[in-house]
């Protein structure tokens, strides 16, 4: 983490546009079902209200498509800051022009604001440099503390940046510093489990930690095209008939490398996709036909949790299985606990996988669980990300 961040710069009376991240779910009373966003900003926010200076608070919501969209107001998170914050922080209107300005230069020190969805302007997303500086306009400071959007380039992310000095919040610092160190100076022996439903979407992760892992775990959807691979009969599992040849590339790099390559050795399978569906636990040689596989069995979840008991770094990215159906969720549960309980540094990112976690009551055991989902695999992947590459390195 070679940038500058909150705690290296002046901020008292001074007028900081943070971009935070509150995309957080809502119920259909547009009441929000799930405030870990919100939480994880909390330390920015007070840091710069204790410091004296005027906050002024900026995210998108959803994907209201360039369009005003009521459904996509923050009017929400705005109540649930003042909440958190013990104080009014106020949603203005539009996040840039006129009302904007006028929210702002009534600012006090140690005040917040809210601006409105970034979003509700098509050229947030196109970073219109025309945008960016009117928004970069109303501050002397920009700090970026959403790491979740750090891998898009927009207007309120990356542009800003060209027009005002630009530094990372502490949950961006925690989040680059975390991630970093563990990808660039574990603590070994360090073992990635990865997961979730298709290999194409982390095809980049798992080649990029084949080069630093000394193990790399692979469960879920995506585990059925590697088990295909080894010539298993997969039935009518989710396959990626396409990623089969890759796979058995990944297979041979793995054993190339000295890494070792876990992959289950028995599935829960069911004959239809519902929680209610009958279902009996396999070994990965006995898949019927008109089976799929919907969790790991209990034979891969303890050789799982036996490679990660002798971990001192762990990254977990995906679930093991469909966990949101009970009777699916045994071995995303046993990973699980087995994180939670491994003496080493333990990393949770994405978005099934922290779900996971938050389900199960293990999240506060674990050592860092990242709020960013693309984010997270783009930087487990190696990729520069635009919001974090923007920032003013330390001299």
């Amino acid at each position: 983490m070679n940038k500058k961040s909150v705690n290296d710069v002046e901020v008292q009376g001074k007028r900081v546009l943070v971009r935070a991240d509150f995309n957080v779910p809502l119920d259909e009373q547009r009441q929000i079902t799930d405030d870990t966003r919100i939480r994880a900003s909390l330390p920015t926010i007070e840091y710069l209200v204790q410091q004296g200076a005027r906050v002024i608070l900026a995210s998108h919501l959803g994907r209201p498509k360039g369009q005003v969209n009521p459904k996509y107001s923050l009017d929400s998170v705005a109540q649930r800051l003042s909440e958190k914050l013990g104080q009014n922080v106020s949603l203005v209107g539009d996040c840039v022009g006129t009302v904007a300005a006028e929210a702002v230069s009534k600012l006090q020190d140690g005040q917040v604001l809210l601006l409105e969805n970034v979003r509700f302007h098509a050229e947030e997303e196109k970073n219109d440099p025309a945008f960016a500086r009117d928004m970069s306009a109303l501050a002397d400071l920009f700090v970026n503390d959403a790491f979740g959007t750090a891998h898009r380039a927009h207007a309120s992310t990356e542009g800003v940046t060209h027009y005002i000095p630009a530094v990372a919040g502490l949950l961006m610092q925690k989040e680059v510093e975390f991630m970093g160190n563990a990808l660039e100076r574990p603590e070994r022996p360090f073992v990635a489990i990865i997961g979730g439903a298709k290999v194409s979407d982390k095809i980049g992760v798992i080649e990029n930690l084949l080069a630093k892992v000394d193990a790399l775990i692979i469960g879920g959807g995506m585990a059925n095209t590697f088990l295909k691979a080894q010539g298993y009969n997969v039935g009518k599992s989710l396959l990626e008939e396409d990623k089969v040849d890759l796979a058995k590339q990944l297979i041979e790099k793995a054993k190339a490398k000295g890494v070792e390559l876990e992959l289950p050795i028995d599935v829960v399978v069911a004959k239809a996709f519902a929680a209610d569906a009958p279902h009996r636990t396999v070994s990965v040689s006995e898949i019927l036909d008109d089976e799929m596989a919907l969790d790991i069995g209990q034979a891969s979840a303890a050789k799982f949790e036996a490679r990660i008991s002798t971990a001192r770094t762990v990254i977990w990215n995906g679930p093991m299985g469909v966990f949101e159906m009970d009777a699916f969720a045994k071995g995303t549960e046993g990973v699980a606990q087995a994180v939670a309980s491994c003496g080493g540094i333990t990393i949770v990112g994405g978005g099934d996988s922290v779900a996971a976690v938050e389900k199960m009551g293990v999240a506060d055991r674990m050592t860092h669980i990242s709020t960013g989902g693309g984010a997270s695999l783009e930087f487990l992947e190696g990729k520069v990300l635009p919001g974090v590459a923007a920032l003013q390195d330390k001299a």
